[in-house]
C-alpha cells in the first residue's frame, strides 16, 4: 500500500523528496498519513479536494476488504493530531 501511495503522490508534487508517508496497518483498516512540502499542499486543496479524493478511491480499491484512509497531515502538528 505504501508503494502505491508513493507512486500516486510523488509525481504530482513539486518536492517529491519531501513526501513522507506513515502507514498504520490494522486488521480491518489501513491508515496512510501523508506529509508534503508546504508549497505542495495547494495541489491537494485547490481543486476542492478532488485530487485527494481520487487518490483515496484508488487506495481504497487496492485495499480490498479492508478500509483504506489517506490523511494529509501537517508536518508541524504534534504526533497524533491531524489537520
Amino acid at each position: 500500500m505504501l508503494e502505491l501511495a508513493e507512486h500516486l503522490i510523488r509525481p504530482i508534487v513539486r518536492h517529491p523528496e519531501d513526501v513522507s508517508i506513515q502507514v498504520v496497518d490494522g486488521e480491518s483498516v489501513v491508515v496512510l498519513e501523508v506529509v508534503v512540502h508546504d508549497d505542495d499542499r495547494s495541489i491537494f486543496d485547490d481543486d476542492g479536494g478532488r485530487t485527494l479524493r481520487s487518490i483515496r478511491n484508488i487506495l481504497s480499491a487496492a485495499a480490498g476488504r479492508r478500509k483504506a484512509t489517506l490523511d494529509l497531515v501537517d508536518a508541524h502538528a504534534p504526533e497524533g493530531s491531524e489537520e
